[in-house]
């Protein structure tokens, strides 16, 4: 049972430390997709200065996270809110660029717009989806035995966890804890059928995570 573990929306200033002192406290190297608005502010890029600084990667996740991208009226929107998240990580992205698309908790076609896609090939990003999403929001005191269960079914998970202030992220150290003790190995890289762009390579059918639009 392999797991990658990723988070997405944050840095968040009141939650974001405890995740990272967990993982630390757990050995655990994690993948968080940050918004491109929450880098503007100097607390919160502290956050994901500390996050790469104890080994953690760093992705894109759109600059405003408020519109999927093959919902906006206008596609050039999406390149802006890729290309100025990039800009904004800067020395912080590493070595690869990572790009996890907003989707509302479903991958489809209003994932990305051709326009998008495009962008993430020329500049050579990695597209990182997921395989479940834990109901935290809903569930705070509980995700953590579902999130185990669909780990146990599939043999390469992504986690898309949500270092977010709804409580949940009080319960990520029993989380590592139940998947350690059920042999699992966290790895900070992604399952092919979870890639569906490899630094710029596609990978597959991809057409089912785009819009018709231009």
């Amino acid at each position: 049972m392999k797991i990658s573990l990723t988070f997405d929306n944050g840095p968040e200033p009141s939650t974001t430390p405890h995740v990272l002192d967990t993982l630390g406290a757990h050995q655990v190297k994690a993948t968080f997709f940050l918004l491109g608005k929450n880098l503007n502010i100097p607390e919160r890029r502290a956050l994901a200065a500390r996050a790469f600084a104890e080994g953690h990667l760093l992705g894109n996740h759109s600059y405003n996270h408020s519109v999927p991208f093959g919902l906006m009226e206008s596609p050039a929107d999406a390149v802006e809110e890729i290309l100025s998240t990039d800009a904004l990580l800067g020395e912080l992205r590493g070595s690869e660029r990572l790009f996890r698309p907003f989707g509302r908790a479903r991958v489809g076609p209003h994932l990305l717009n051709k326009r998008a896609w495009d962008t993430l090939v020329a500049h050579k990003f990695t597209c990182v989806l997921w395989t479940y999403i834990p109901p935290e929001r809903d569930q705070p005191d509980s995700w953590m035995q579902l999130a185990l269960d669909a780990c146990r079914s599939t043999e390469w998970s992504v986690i898309v966890l949500h270092d977010l202030p709804t409580g949940a992220m009080r319960n990520l150290g029993l989380f590592l804890t139940m998947a350690a003790d059920a042999g699992a190995e966290f790895r900070q890289d992604f399952p092919p059928e979870c890639t569906p762009l490899l630094k710029g390579i596609p990978f597959g059918s991809h057409e089912h995570l785009m819009s018709t639009g231009a």
